[in-house]
């Protein structure tokens, strides 16, 4: 499999707003320009939708999918898999690309408590699991992703300054445990981790750029943090790696959390917010107006329990289309210099339209 490359081709001012980059993989159409979103998947496949609908989301844009090796451990073995040829033979998606992250903001999500020296914790649908790097690289090596984010200990917001360190340690001891083993598939992210302690963000930060590695998966987030937190948090952590490569991020998923993240200057986000949308019975349908001067915001939610579920995969497909296409927005609103004023008139009116909806409820 080619290694994946990387382009930024319109950087940020040192006030923010945003950069634009190409993603070029081997199994892709073509590049991908960032900031991306990535499709959340169940066992490698996108929720909701069949895999012959996928050709009706835009193209290359949609060709990025995240998943998460823990969903394997139900089924089939990662040896058999192996055989078959990965995931990209296996499930027949030789045009797409694969992010792997252990955790998946949906299903397999980390359980600070049970992690150890040894391993990190995660709730699975298989109950709770301990997960060794030599096991997680053992799962990627035989499943063949394009992307793959080292083992992380992420902690919610409330831990202790102690356990947050603990994390920070745990992190980059698994990350070099992970470069050791020496898995020949895919290009590997880092992961950084440290809570909503700055300078445990900041050491770890450090110390992963200090590894050969090809980009950065940026974990933590979502975790109880509180959002007049997040600026400092991100700008500690971007601030001390290398522009040239990827930044990753799991946990922000609303509109002004990736319009945030975008600023700081991270380029793939994850989609959990459109997941649980269509999982609620809505239809995302706030207008996006590309001089970024006027936007509406609707949600239209499905009837009946058996409308839901004859609709849910158009209502899928609807949401994923319209959230690429605010991708699509922000992108051009970079390259011309419009961003900042984009992303503050975005939030104006998506405040607004909260404030008119909660008078009216």
């Amino acid at each position: 499999m080619p290694p994946m490359k990387f382009v930024v081709k319109k950087a940020w001012s040192s006030g923010g707003c945003g950069r634009v980059g190409a993603l070029e993989m081997g199994s892709c159409p073509g590049p991908i320009e960032t900031p991306a979103l990535l499709l959340s998947t169940r066992k490698g496949l996108p929720h909701f939708i069949s895999p012959d609908l996928l050709t009706s989301l835009p193209s290359p844009d949609s060709h990025l999918l995240q998943i998460s090796p823990l969903h394997f451990l139900e089924g089939l073995a990662s040896t058999t898999i192996s055989k078959l040829g990965g995931l990209h033979q296996m499930l027949g998606l030789h045009q797409y690309g694969m992010a792997a992250v252990a955790r998946d903001s949906i299903q397999c999500l980390p359980e600070s408590k049970g992690a150890t020296k040894l391993g990190a914790s995660f709730e699975t649908p298989c109950g709770r699991l301990l997960i060794k790097p030599k096991d997680y690289v053992e799962m990627i090596s035989c499943m063949r992703p394009n992307i793959w984010a080292t083992l992380a200990d992420e902690v919610p917001a409330w831990v202790t300054d102690k356990r947050n360190k603990t994390s920070v340690d745990r992190t980059v001891r698994w990350l070099d445990d992970c470069l050791a083993l020496n898995p020949v598939v895919g290009s590997v992210f880092g992961a950084i981790v440290g809570g909503t302690n700055l300078d445990e963000r900041k050491r770890c930060a450090e110390e992963v750029a200090k590894r050969n590695v090809s980009g950065y998966w940026i974990g933590g987030f979502g975790l109880g943090e509180g959002i007049d937190e997040r600026p400092a948090l991100l700008s500690a952590i971007i601030d001390l790696l290398p522009d040239e490569k990827p930044r990753m991020i799991s946990g922000l998923g609303l509109p002004e959390e990736i319009l945030e993240g975008i600023d700081a200057g991270i380029d793939l986000f994850d989609s959990t917010y459109i997941y649980s949308l269509t999982l609620g019975g809505f239809a995302l349908t706030f207008s996006l107006d590309k001089g970024g001067n006027q936007y509406n915001f609707q949600k239209s939610q499905i009837g009946s329990d058996l409308t839901k579920i004859n609709l849910r995969a158009k209502v899928y497909s609807h949401n994923t289309h319209h959230y690429l296409t605010f991708f699509h927005v922000i992108r051009e609103s970079i390259k011309d210099g419009r961003f900042e004023k984009f992303r503050q008139t975005f939030i104006e009116s998506r405040r607004a339209h909260q404030e008119r909806e909660a008078v009216c409820a």
